[in-house]
């Protein structure tokens, strides 16, 4: 199912995406990068919940900076008590 969201980015990239200026993404990785790796390291549901929530982030009041999808830790309490 991961494949499902990866393809929709890869849609968003070659038609909206190509109206966006490159090099004005106040993060690293790109959104679109950043959503492609939290489907490939979280799967379909909480990859897009991570995409969703980066998108919120980046908007003019940010200050942006690198920001992994590996390294979130939005789900990181949940994968403790289940590994316990």
């Amino acid at each position: 199912m991961r494949v499902v969201g990866i393809a929709l980015v890869y849609v968003w990239r070659y038609s909206f995406g190509l109206l966006t200026p490159s090099g004005t993404c106040k993060y690293h990785p790109s959104c679109s990068q950043y959503a492609i790796d939290a489907f490939r390291a979280h799967g379909l549901a909480r990859g897009a919940v991570l995409a969703g929530w980066r998108v919120l982030r980046c908007n003019p009041w940010s200050h942006g900076g690198v920001d992994y999808a590996e390294h979130a830790k939005l789900f990181e309490r949940r994968a403790r008590r289940r590994h316990a």
